[in-house]
């Protein structure tokens, strides 16, 4: 029988200033293969995180739950201490000797500002690697601009080409910047942890917002020599729907191998669509008899008919759908998590799995693994006290 897998990083310390969705999303993706993840929670940012939100105005418990919804926090370890205070950037500095990574997400020059900057941290630890996720980046004209995932997605060029409206551009509806620079920073970090391992040298990694977002267009840019022939938004093909159907649930079909599209077809009763497949000028004509089509009958009689023949297609699932889903389920893409109190909540399981993952462990309030974290470095209980304003 094979022995069970170790967490695949286990043994990798990291330290974690991030506090917007790119840095946590980043070490959620490394805390859930099993990196020691310590996030640094600084109490004035948390206050005034709680009033936008209102979760001051509720209970010790409600605040406890609250806490444990917060996927992105699972796994990690919570120490909080104000940046700004010179005998907290002390004990930071010495937790920096001993971990592998730090990862930040300030505007350019905000913690070298307070010595904690990457020059300075290099100093007490030369194989740290760390990591810097900005807009822009760290140079360059725009390194000082502020913005979050709609800029960067606009500034890249993504958000011409999303909505279906070819006379405005729409936003996603998904912080998809967001998402993707955590995860490209993740694999950043990965490499150079790699390359530190192997020369003993560690580097400052700098990840941008809008650089991570331009990867949306890979595909565009490997197909059209010049972008601007690319077709414009809103002129989908006819072989690739979102289709209402007679009960107002939709479903979405991606047809465009010939010989789906040709099962497609006979499946909707109109195989005189299957040469015309190409046709622009009749994609118009296409699709609007087959949202009439559809609209005649409700969506489970066309997911049956679409499963019997298999083709490509799926329900059009909201958020609780997708999270009942028994495929999701089945392989630990979405997983239960008990929350203070005892009640169950879905969440993500890690997206990819690679076997050996530690049990989801729900995020603890600000400040949980304060005396574990300052006890390594041998500070006394006053002293932590003090130091978690």
């Amino acid at each position: 029988m094979t022995p069970p897998l170790p967490p695949s990083l286990d043994g990798l310390r990291v330290l974690d200033f991030s506090r917007l969705l790119p840095g946590p999303y980043c070490t959620w993706l490394l805390a859930d293969q099993g990196a020691e993840v310590i996030r640094v929670e600084n109490p004035r940012e948390l206050a005034k995180q709680a009033k936008v939100f209102g979760w001051d105005k509720m209970d010790a418990e409600g605040q406890a739950r609250q806490r444990g919804r917060d996927m992105l926090a699972r796994g990690k370890k919570s120490l909080r201490l104000d940046i700004g205070d010179s005998d907290a950037q002390a004990v930071l500095k010495r937790l920096v000797a001993q971990v592998d990574v730090v990862v930040e997400d300030y505007r350019p020059g905000i913690l070298a500002s307070l010595g904690l900057g990457y020059e300075a941290l290099r100093a007490l630890n030369p194989a740290l690697v760390y990591v810097s996720l900005t807009l822009c980046g760290q140079t360059g004209p725009l390194r000082d601009k502020p913005g979050h995932d709609p800029v960067a997605l606009a500034l890249s060029g993504v958000m011409s080409r999303t909505g279906e409206d070819p006379e405005a551009p729409g936003l996603p509806g998904t912080p998809a910047a967001d998402v993707l620079t955590g995860s490209h920073a993740a694999f950043a970090t990965l490499a150079a942890v790699m390359s530190a391992r192997a020369t003993g040298q560690g580097r400052h990694v700098d990840v941008a917002m809008t650089e991570c977002a331009m990867t949306l267009t890979a595909n565009l840019l490997s197909r059209y020599e010049t972008p601007a022939d690319a077709p414009p938004r809103g002129s989908r093909r006819a072989d690739l729907g979102l289709w209402r159907c007679a009960d107002g649930r939709w479903l979405c079909t991606t047809d465009m191998e010939p010989r789906y599209w040709a099962t497609f077809c006979e499946v909707m009763e109109r195989p005189d669509f299957i040469p015309l497949q190409l046709d622009a000028s009749r994609r118009d004509e296409i699709r609007e008899t087959l949202q009439a089509l559809f609209a005649e009958k409700p969506r489970a009689h066309w997911l049956a008919l679409f499963d019997e023949a298999g083709t490509q297609f799926a329900p059009v699932n909201d958020v609780t759908e997708a999270l009942a889903e028994e495929q999701f389920r089945t392989r630990g893409a979405v997983v239960e998590v008990t929350l203070p109190g005892g009640t169950p909540q879905p969440q993500l399981g890690p997206p990819v799995r690679l076997g050996g993952e530690p049990a989801p462990r729900p995020a603890a309030l600000p400040g949980h693994d304060n005396a574990e974290i300052l006890e390594r470095l041998g500070l006394e209980q006053e002293e932590m006290t003090a130091l978690s304003g």
